[in-house]
Parts: C-alpha cells; structure tokens; sequence
C-alpha cells in the first residue's frame, strides 16, 4: 500500500511539474513575442518629400545611413519644391527638400519651418547635341525662354526651330533658373515637366530641344551651354561667376525630432559633405565663398 501511494504521488508530482514548465514556457514565448514587438515598435519612420534635384543626394544618404542605423526606416520621394515645403508645413511629412527657401514659395509660412542647408547645386541651360550651339550670351538665353529668338540659327547654330522645354510651376529649379535669367519677364508657353530625369531623356531626344536641369543631371546626352563664355562648373558656382545655383534645403516643421534630428545631423558630417555630396554632382556647403539669401543678395 505504501508503495502504490508513493508511486501515486510521484506521478501527481511528475504531472505537475510538466504542466507548470508548460505554462512557464508559454509565458516566456509571450514574453519574448511581447519584446519583439516593442522592439518593432521602436522603428521610426521619417518621410521626405520634394525637389528632384535634391532626391539622388537624400536618397544615397538614407541609403547609407539605414545600413548601420537599424531603427530608422526613411523614404525619400520627388514630388517638386512646392509640394515638398507644403507637405512638411501641414505635417505631412518630416522633411520638406527644396532648391528655394520657403520664403519665396507663395503660401508658405517660413517662420514656421526650420531650414537646413545641406549641398549647393548648380543648374544649367541643356540643348540637345544637333543644335550646333555651345555657348550663349546671357541676354540671348533670355530672349530664347521669353520666345524672342525662335530658331537656333539666330545664335549661331543649325537652321533648326526651337523647342523649348520648361519645369512645371512649383519647380524649385525653375524658379531659381528664371530668377537668374529671366530678370522678372515671362517665360514663353511651352510644355512643362515635372522632374529633371524626365527634362534630361527629352532633350536628349527631342531635335531643337533646351531646357535647364540640376549639375547632377547632366550627362554625355545633352549638351550643357556656356553663357558668356562661362563654362557651368563647380568652381564657378562657388565664386558666383556662374550664377545659377541654389543652396538644397531640408526643411522640417519647427525643430526636428531626435531621430530626424540625427539623420540631418549625418547629412552634414564629413562622410556626406567630404565624398558623397561631390561624387553625385553636387556642391558642399562648405566649399562655397559666398552666400545667397531669399532676396537672392549675393554677398562673399
């Protein structure tokens, strides 16, 4: 009898414990399922949105920042300078790029955003390669955007009709091209596109064509003009003798979050600003001697 009730509780013990390392391992996959989740949920998301010129720069940069920074997701879209100064001032998103400051974007509230410079860009006149023409005279540039000279002969190139191809209202690089050249007059109604990687393919392919596009941009499809025997470098744009440039702006709705913060804070480091800005055709903030303000006041 002894015998039978020692049996009898050794099994009750037995039974006891597995059902108690059941539920102890239960409770753990919880716990670990509950940790993983917090964890997930630690991930922060950070959206810019904006000029085209810009977006190869951000892009590349969120790519590379991502890589050793695993809690940040970023996505990085085109859009123009006017939706992205609109987005980031309705909190739409958490970065607003741009080629011109927000004060000379119609509707935009400037004191309400914050401004972060982050590279120089220069824009040039394109043309495609069968014109004949390397270079113009500032004044005949403008009398090509305002329709005043219509054949490409007028300027020393083929008997060819011009074809000129605009960014659509809102573009950043437009409003900074036609700052520099247009001199207050109205360009010529022709047809708009929205991004400098569509300008780029149909000048290149569109005979008589001319347009402008960001440095970065420019490639052996095209032909990038010289205006008054300046070439469009990077040299030149930093001492203004070639004058069509613009500071990139990352704007962000008052001051940034921690994590926004830090992605900023990378974009002007020494491992963007010191390779990556030059290497896609851009120009560090650092190199330039002179400035520009939203008057588009020129000083050394």
């Amino acid at each position: 009898m002894h015998k039978k009730t020692l049996i009898s509780t050794l099994v009750a013990f037995s039974l006891a414990g597995l059902l108690l390392g059941g539920c102890s391992s239960n409770s753990s996959s919880k716990k670990s399922s509950s940790s993983s989740d917090t964890k997930a949920a630690k991930v922060t998301k950070i959206t810019a949105v904006g000029s085209t010129a810009l977006q190869p720069l951000v892009e590349q940069a969120a790519q590379d920042y991502q890589a050793s920074n695993k809690d940040v997701n970023l996505t990085v879209q085109g859009g123009g300078s006017g939706t992205g100064l609109s987005q980031v001032q309705q909190g739409a998103v958490q970065i607003g790029n741009s080629d011109i400051f927000a004060e000379q974007s119609s509707g935009i509230k400037a004191k309400q955003l914050v401004d972060h410079k982050v590279a120089v860009v220069g824009m040039t006149p394109v043309v495609n390669p069968q014109t004949g023409v390397k270079n113009v005279s500032m004044a005949q540039l403008r009398d090509i955007f305002t329709g005043k000279i219509t054949n490409w002969q007028q300027v020393g190139g083929k008997n060819q009709k011009i074809s000129v191809i605009n960014r659509a209202q809102g573009s950043g690089t437009r409003a900074t091209f036609e700052s520099a050249v247009l001199e207050g007059k109205k360009a010529v109604t022709s047809q708009e596109q929205d991004s400098n990687g569509t300008v780029q393919k149909l000048v290149s392919t569109t005979p008589g064509a001319i347009s402008y596009l960001a440095f970065s941009y420019v490639n052996d499809k095209v032909n990038a003009l010289s205006i008054n025997n300046v070439k469009p470098t990077d040299a030149n744009v930093t001492d203004n003798k070639w004058t069509i440039w613009s500071y990139e702006h990352m704007y962000t709705k008052g001051q940034p979050d921690k994590a926004t913060q830090g992605f900023l804070k990378y974009m002007n480091s020494g491992k963007v600003q010191g390779s990556l800005v030059n290497k896609l055709g851009y120009i560090s903030i650092h190199d330039m001697k002179v400035t520009k303000n939203a008057k588009n006041v020129v000083a050394k």
